[in-house]
């Protein structure tokens, strides 16, 4: 008999089913109404609940790992606290409003999954694939995304001391996200929209920002050593003391952008447009 039968069976006894009062049986299955169930702490390893209306469940600890199928299920508002979903399949899966905090979700599949608003934070994320998610306003404080986020959306979100270190976000939406302390080393951002982003005290060395557009984004602060920025749109950027030490900026808009104090020694300028840009106290660099 498979774990999360004799898990489910273990939880009828202890009559932790609290779906039963509005009708619905709260058997693990593709395509059930498991709206309000409780599977906290329940085993369901490779489980098929594709397609399935888990809205409002609660699954704080449940374990969801090897390769569990929720392809397209509605998770919108469920508990997902702690749970884990190593590699679980969430393409396409509804978990707007979710609360995911401390969840494992190394490896799992969840491209075009909805994620707007939902609850991110200290997740661990590393190695998901999320291309195409949509993660409006989501809370990743302090989450691991050493990921695939390639054309996510993840305008306004809290990404405050999140690792984004090795991350792919190539085209990904981070218009107004807050970003302060993140760790992107080393992250792919070309063509990403990073305008109007707080970037304060960011690490971007090795990162590439080339075609990136941080139009209006607050970089004070942060450490763009080495990275690339090559054609950036720096249009009015808020750049005092950053670190742009080796920084290819060539192309680079940086028109009306506050560079007071920065560090450009050894910067690639060639072709770069710096005109109305305050230069005050600027380290490595004569107008």
């Amino acid at each position: 008999m498979r774990r999360w039968w004799v898990s489910l069976l273990v939880c009828g006894l202890v009559a932790c089913s609290s779906g039963e009062s509005s009708g619905n049986s709260c058997v693990p299955a593709p395509n059930a109404d498991l709206r309000g169930c409780n599977f906290a702490g329940a085993d369901l390893t490779g489980a098929n609940l594709s397609g399935a209306n888990l809205s409002g469940a609660s699954l704080i600890y449940a374990d969801l790992r090897i390769y569990a199928d929720l392809r397209g299920a509605d998770l919108t508002d469920a508990d997902l606290r702690a749970a884990k979903l190593r590699g679980a399949n969430l393409t396409d899966a509804d978990l707007s409003g979710a609360n995911l905090t401390d969840a494992n979700l190394e490896g799992a599949y969840l491209r075009g999954a909805k994620l707007r608003g939902a609850n991110l934070s200290g997740a661990d994320l590393r190695g998901a694939d999320l291309s195409g998610a949509d993660l409006r306003g989501a809370d990743l404080y302090g989450a691991l995304l050493a990921a695939n986020l390639t054309g996510a959306n993840l305008s306004g979100a809290d990404l405050t001391d999140a690792d984004l270190s090795g991350a792919n976000l190539k085209n990904a939406n981070l218009k107004n996200a807050n970003l302060k302390n993140a760790s992107i080393a080393g992250a792919d951002l070309t063509g990403a929209n990073l305008s109007g982003a707080s970037l304060i005290y960011a690490s971007l060395i090795y990162a590439d920002l080339s075609d990136a557009d941080p139009t209006d984004a607050d970089l004070r602060g942060a450490d763009l050593t080495d990275a690339d920025l090559t054609g950036a749109d720096l249009r009015a950027a808020q750049l005092r003391g950053v670190k742009l030490r080796g920084a290819d900026l060539r192309g680079a808009d940086l028109t009306d952008a506050d560079l007071r104090g920065a560090d450009l020694t050894d910067a690639y300028l060639a072709g770069a447009d710096l005109s109305g840009a305050k230069l005050d106290g600027v380290i490595g660099y004569k107008p």
